[in-house]
């Protein structure tokens, strides 16, 4: 199956290389030096620590928005050229093929986060990028596993695009909203109640992605190993979960 799984996720990181996702990259890395020069400018003390929070910020969401959406058209443009219908009419199982999709586009994650850290070393220590980094991964690779269920369920760029990042979007601000709604137990009202039961049973299910790849850990306190052995904990719990029902909706489709 090596033999099968390898070339698939080799052809995957080479569209990932020749598509015009470089250029967004560059592009990324230039507007996160443009925005730290302006911060440099307008803050009055302690620049660096703003820059390295804003810039951060901002590269981790730049991330996660160009790895959802390299899997998604990559995988849209497959189903619109039967280049699906190809692969799966080969003789080795579908699972073959998900997987040998999974673990190139992880590939592309993983790159993705080790260059997007670099622009970093300019504003924080040098010590407490790997460990940002290495948490920035693990969050790609989670959007990436729930982009490719999502997209092979739905089909189209623009659903599975609103549906992945309207996920990561809630997974990022669940804890604000369940402190917004835990301000409700002292009424004793069974609508708020119930409110706050449904956000409590949401936070259960979705990933802490706010306790992942924090800002803090660049200008503030670093993780401690726990904290590390979580995120890696959570990543391998979600990522088998979600590629396993990715597996699971592409065999029941009939194509």
């Amino acid at each position: 199956m090596m033999r099968i799984i390898g070339p698939i996720a080799r052809a995957t990181v080479l569209e990932a290389v020749r598509s015009r996702m470089l250029w967004l990259v560059g592009a990324v890395l230039a507007l996160s030096l443009g925005v730290a020069s302006f911060l440099h400018q307008v803050a009055i003390i302690e620049s660096a620590p703003i820059q390295g929070a804003v810039v951060g910020a901002l590269l981790r969401a730049c991330a996660a928005f160009l790895t959802v959406s390299f899997v998604v058209m990559s995988m849209v443009r497959e189903f619109n050229d039967k280049i699906l219908e190809l692969m799966l009419a080969q003789p080795w199982p579908r699972a073959v093929y998900l997987f040998g999709k999974f673990v190139g586009f992880a590939a592309a994650a993983i790159a993705l986060a080790l260059i997007l850290s670099l622009p970093l070393l300019l504003f924080v220590p040098a010590e407490r990028i790997p460990v940002w980094s290495l948490s920035l991964a693990c969050e790609l690779i989670i959007l990436t596993a729930m982009s490719l269920f999502f997209v092979i369920t739905l089909t189209h760029i623009v659903p599975a695009l609103a549906a992945v990042l309207g996920f990561y979007i809630l997974a990022r601000s669940i804890t604000a909203i369940q402190i917004m709604a835990a301000a409700s137990e002292s009424s004793m009202r069974w609508t708020d109640r119930l409110a706050d039961w449904i956000v409590s049973g949401i936070a259960w299910v979705l990933p802490r992605f706010d306790s992942m790849t924090q800002t803090a850990w660049l200008v503030g306190q670093p993780p401690t190993m726990p904290i590390i052995v979580h995120v890696l904990g959570e990543t391998a719990i979600y990522t088998l979960l979600l590629v396993a029902a990715a597996q699971f909706d592409l065999h029941r489709q009939n194509l």
